[in-house]
Formats: structure tokens, sequence, C-alpha cells
């Protein structure tokens, strides 16, 4: 049996107006705290981070984790392009994995104990597909045991795991999450993010 994780990182950050992977919070980059949540939640799997609009520029956020960066030309399609990416990447390997979580990067308060128990509820519920639950919705970070990596293989280049989670439902258990709903695409949701960080110090 192997896990990998999957961490997307590929974006440009339109509404954001800057790179959201390197937005520093809390002493380290988005992208540096999900790779290392990804990188202790995967005892040893393989973690392959997506690149897309960046690519050089995300190499030293990664440096010194035992993570691959893999760049994927087409991130322009949508979230879909960047998942084959990162599961064609992971089919080249000696032992391609049975099951991947996909991760994204700005989800700040994702921790290697949710994804550990987002596998945890596989094995507990035999569902194929864990997804987190949070803000009245299922989403990322989201685990597909080897019975949904078909699907996750199928998904088209435009499509998010979203559209998998809403179409299988029956294939889905769920986690709860409430602070997945915490992401940053927007100035104001950064600043928002930084208040609360700056209030919980003091």
């Amino acid at each position: 049996m192997s896990d990998a994780i999957i961490l997307l990182a590929a974006g440009s950050s339109t509404r954001l107006g800057q790179p959201k992977q390197l937005l520093p919070y809390q002493g380290r980059t988005l992208l540096r705290r999900a790779a290392e949540t990804a990188a202790a939640a995967a005892s040893g799997g393989a973690v392959v981070v997506v690149t897309g609009a960046l690519h050089t520029e995300l190499l030293p956020e990664l440096a010194g984790l035992p993570v691959q960066a893999v760049h994927n030309p087409n991130w322009t399609a949508g979230m879909g392009a960047s998942i084959q990416t990162g599961l064609n990447f992971l089919e080249t390997r000696p032992q391609p994995p049975t099951a991947v979580t996909i991760l994204l990067c700005d989800q700040p308060f994702v921790t290697s104990g949710l994804l550990a128990e987002l596998r945890a509820t596989h094995h507990r519920t035999g569902q194929p597909i864990v997804a987190s639950a949070y803000a009245n919705t299922q989403g990322v970070p989201v685990y597909f045991a080897a019975g949904a990596l078909p699907l996750l293989q199928a998904l088209p280049a435009e499509a998010g795991a979203g559209q998998l989670l809403r179409r299988h439902a029956a294939l889905v258990a769920s986690v709860p999450f409430p602070l997945g709903a915490v992401d940053v695409d927007t100035p104001e949701q950064y600043a928002a993010l930084l208040a609360t960080s700056q209030a919980a110090t003091h």
C-alpha cells in the first residue's frame, strides 16, 4: 500500500494580484506551510507539488523537503489538468500509489492530523472518497482510495475535485473541518487571515 499527496500550486492568483503561494503567514509562505504539512502526513509516501504559472520562483520554498515539484504547462486549462499532471508523474514511479490525497496551498489551517483523519475515515467506513466538510459543502483536502482513482484519472481538465464529490455523492464520507472555509483568493481574505493571526497572538 502506498499513499501519495498531490499539492496543487499552479494558479496565477489573478484575484489576489500577487502569487498566493508566496504570501507569508506566521513566518512561512503558504506554499512552504502546505508542503511541510503534506510531507509530515505522507509517512514516506510521495508528495508531488504541481506548479504552473510559477515554477522556478516556487522551488526555493520547497528546498530541503521530501517533495517533488512537477510543472504543468497546461495549468490555464483548470484544476483537473494539474491533478492529471500529478497523477501522470506518480504513475511513472516504481511503486504507483494506491491512494491519493488532493491538497491546496491556500488553506492555511490544514494539518497533518486532518490528512491522517481522512485516511483513517476511509479505513473505518470503507468509503472510497473522504472529503473535508465545511461551509455546507464538501471539498479539499480530499482522499481518494484505490477504488476511486479511476474517477480522479478521468476528471476533465477544466473540472475540480468538487465536481467528482457532487457526482458521486454515494461514495463520499466526510470529516468536519470548519476552518477549511478559510482560504486566500482576494486581498481582503489575506488581510482577514493576518488580522485573525495577530489577534490570536495577543
